[in-house]
């Protein structure tokens, strides 16, 4: 007579099976580190971004100023300190 290997019950084996547990939190938090390239070329996507939400150039305004340009008369104090504090105002200084 040949005896069975497992016992005669065969749920046996499977009840008594472990549970796996959960591992607990380590205690450390997670984090990143960022490369210096990879934030300079976040800057420039960031400046890309900016640049394509910037308005078209109005290209009439461009030859009127252009045009005006020639004349050598035109660019005097009052028109350099208007540009500049134009330019300023434009970066918020």
């Amino acid at each position: 007579m040949i005896d069975r290997l497992g016992g005669i019950d065969p749920l046996k084996n499977v009840q008594n099976t472990h549970k796996t547990q959960r591992s607990g939190a380590t205690g450390q938090p997670d984090s990143i580190s960022v490369s210096a390239e990879a934030k300079g070329l976040s800057e420039v996507y960031n400046a890309i971004e900016v640049a394509a939400a910037a308005p078209d150039v109005r290209a009439d305004r461009v030859a009127e100023v252009m045009e005006k340009m020639k004349n050598p008369s035109y660019i005097n104090d009052s028109v350099v300190d208007m540009v500049a504090n134009r330019i300023m105002d434009a970066y918020g200084l």
